[in-house]
């Protein structure tokens, strides 16, 4: 009887199979587990702690200053012109880079021959040295030497101080921003096309789609739902994040016009050292994020077919 309960007791083959399997997962993860700790979660906790203390570099001291950091955004003019410019920014860059991506890669798609040198041609400014980048658009953008205002002026137009006025910087930016973006946004779609089956293209001519636009909006753009997910939420999340381009090119000027929430940190956080202060407008600016995704999620991911 004893001996019949002890061999009960004993886990079986396949038990101490799926254990030695979890314990493998758990061993195969635990560096991704150790770097997301030390790296994400741990400076998001530091952030949201600093967030509510008046901490200064420099200085050994801080006290907790409740949410008065929070409150000071409130009425903070440079946070509220940020913010906006941020809007603007994104509202510009996002949705131009999305329509012009899915462009680029239909006609790439629809190209036999130099579909890699387009590929390539397109994507290159995705991989492009920012230094490098920053001058050429300097030199293009230049008021007086620029290849763009001596277009302009054979058309007889005045050409603006594209990096240098107020009413132009933030479009101009946006300008340099939709390029950056385009090329990437390509490929994510160029891969979302590589995955359609042919046969739903000849399914929908048999039915009477004749046209390339009737295929499109029957078979393509339904199946590109997954991928157009995905790239909307890209787009605005690396657009709501410009930064280098502003600090490169406009230094957040002329009169705070190109100044971004990013830019603003970081003025706050490492030129005026304000810590606590830097680190309220980071939890307020992942916060904008947080809902941004959720936002999206809740109202595409309805409309979007998965196969």
């Amino acid at each position: 009887m004893s001996s019949v309960a002890v061999a009960g007791n004993v886990p079986s083959a396949a038990a101490l199979r799926q254990r030695s399997e979890d314990r493998t997962a758990w061993l195969l993860a635990l560096p991704a587990i150790v770097l997301l700790l030390l790296f994400v979660l741990l400076p998001v906790a530091a952030v949201i702690f600093l967030g509510f203390t008046d901490f200064e570099l420099g200085y050994g001291k801080f006290r907790l200053v409740g949410f008065e950091n929070y409150a000071h955004l409130l009425g903070d003019r440079t946070f509220r012109r940020s913010l906006w410019n941020t809007s603007v920014y994104t509202a510009i860059v996002a949705p131009v880079s999305i329509v012009l991506g899915l462009g680029v890669a239909l006609l790439i798609e629809g190209e036999g021959r130099a579909r890699g040198f387009f590929r390539t041609v397109y994507f290159l400014p995705v991989a492009s040295l920012i230094v490098a980048m920053a001058t050429v658009w300097q030199y293009i953008f230049h008021p007086t030497i620029g290849p763009l205002n001596a277009l302009l002026s054979l058309a007889g137009i005045p050409g603006p101080n594209w990096l240098g006025a107020s009413n132009t910087v933030l479009y101009s930016l946006s300008i340099i921003g939709i390029w950056q973006s385009v090329g990437f946004n390509m490929v994510l779609f160029l891969a979302g096309l590589t995955a359609i089956p042919r046969e739903l293209y000849a399914a929908a001519h048999v039915d009477g789609a004749r046209s390339a636009l009737d295929r499109f909006f029957l078979v393509t753009w339904p199946m590109l739902g997954p991928t157009t997910l995905f790239v909307v939420t890209i787009s605005i999340t690396n657009a709501v994040k410009v930064f280098e381009t502003v600090k490169m090119l406009t230094d957040g000027g002329p009169n705070k016009a190109s100044e971004v929430l990013l830019f603003t940190i970081y003025q706050e956080g490492f030129v005026y050292l304000r810590v606590g202060y830097a680190s309220a407008m980071t939890v307020v600016f992942l916060a904008i994020l947080v809902v941004l995704m959720l936002l999206q999620y809740r109202v595409l991911d309805r409309r979007v077919h998965y196969t």
